[in-house]
């Protein structure tokens, strides 16, 4: 008999009838001898709607208060499936999360875990039951309600399936696995058997939605075997484990992208010990992160600094480098938010030579011109016009083969 851990997103839970299919993929999960957990979302759109009230009430609602209203969105999901699966003859609880006591740190709306207390739940579980849990949410130290950000119900999930010590995690979800490229802008992207948690890590810092990117660091740190599945079909889907020697022979295993990027460049910064982290230490003081960064060379005593972040930050950084560019005597400031960030990501790349000359050849032959570059030991990234986007990746895609399981 195995632990599973199941999680399910807003598209699986939708409406009541999703949930009843959903009961019964839990039911027969249950009939074949595993004790299960389930972790589910808020319905589809649910939580943009609760935002939106917010934002309607007020321009800066207090994220305190924000947390209490968004994370009821899983409350009714959770109590809804219990009810079916009751309904059904199959024994369910639900519980939120200082229920079963999630801790997490307390920065509101983007908090993270620090622990999950298994004792409720191994008792449930002995009992013969299905728990269910709000994902997405946690308490503090001082039991305020606290949210993990978009997507957090992937960590929920993952966390709570390391601190059983689950058998494994199935994140279900509306796509089949992962790919090697978005399906929605290149028909030949071809689905992964299995990904390593390094190269999933990447792929997700790097614009891929299929899971968040804490969940897999959580996956990776503790060992979890994460199978991205589908809630409509039957199909193994993906399974994000520990690198193999098999999974080497893979040169490059995805291409994704990311449109959620601005530039800014300080231009004319002194070049001086200390700049640096004058510019940079109040954007990571508002948990603010910073991408790619480039400082080109000293001319005369002054440099240009470029970096990326996230759109959503940007009036934010904005803010902070007005008043910081006339402290340090920056000549000015510009944005750009017309950029897309284009990665390939594989552990191939590791005893590969010649990965990025034949991406830059292969960008340059379609006349893309490259902003900046980032590397890593298995992720090579490029920043480019946004309207060169889909070309890039699909250029890309095609020069790597990665339609093709026997690149």
């Amino acid at each position: 008999m195995a632990l599973i851990v199941q999680k399910y997103g807003g598209t699986s839970v939708s409406d009541i009838e999703k949930m009843q299919n959903v009961a019964k993929r839990i039911i027969k999960a249950r009939e074949e001898g595993n004790s299960i957990v389930v972790v589910l979302s808020a319905m589809e759109g649910e939580t943009d709607r609760l935002a939106q009230l917010a934002y309607s009430a007020s321009d800066h609602p207090a994220e305190r208060e924000y947390d209490v209203l968004i994370s009821t969105g899983e409350q009714v999901t959770i109590s809804l499936l219990a009810i079916i699966l009751n309904k059904m003859g199959c024994k369910a609880k639900s519980f939120l999360s200082h229920q079963v006591k999630i801790l997490t740190d307390r920065d509101h709306t983007r908090a993270r875990i620090l622990s999950v207390d298994t004792e409720r739940i191994n008792s449930e579980l002995k009992k013969g039951n299905i728990v269910v849990l709000a994902g997405f949410q946690g308490v503090d130290q001082n039991d305020n309600i606290t949210t993990l950000g978009r997507g957090g119900s992937d960590t929920s999930a993952v966390a709570v399936a390391a601190a059983l010590n689950a058998d494994y995690c199935e994140i279900f979800t509306d796509v089949d696995g992962v790919y090697t490229t978005d399906p929605n802008i290149y028909d030949r992207a071809r689905k992964l058997a299995k990904i390593t948690y390094e190269e999933m890590l990447e792929l997700a810092s790097s614009g891929a939605k299929v899971l968040q990117q804490r969940s897999v660091e959580i996956a990776k740190r503790y060992g979890v075997p994460v199978y991205v599945r589908s809630s409509f079909n039957n199909e193994l889907g993906t399974l994000v484990t520990k690198e193999d020697r098999e999974m080497e022979k893979e040169v490059v295993s995805g291409v994704t992208y990311d449109r959620n990027q601005a530039k800014i460049t300080i231009v004319n910064v002194p070049d001086k010990p200390g700049i640096a982290a004058r510019l940079f230490t109040p954007i990571s003081d508002q948990n603010i992160v910073v991408d790619m960064i480039i400082q080109n060379a000293s001319v005369e005593g002054f440099t240009d600094l470029t970096f990326t972040v996230s759109k959503k930050d940007m009036k934010e950084v904005q803010a902070i480098l007005k008043k910081v560019a006339k402290e340090i005597g920056a000549n000015r400031i510009e944005y750009d938010e017309n950029i897309s960030k284009v990665s390939m990501v594989g552990v191939g790349m590791k005893s590969h030579a010649g990965v990025a000359s034949r991406m830059f050849a292969a960008l340059a032959s379609e006349g893309i011109n490259i902003l900046m570059i980032s590397t890593s030991e298995i992720k090579i990234s490029c920043v480019v016009e946004s309207k060169y986007t889909e070309l890039a990746v699909r250029v890309l895609h095609d020069v790597f083969h990665l339609d093709s399981e026997d690149k």
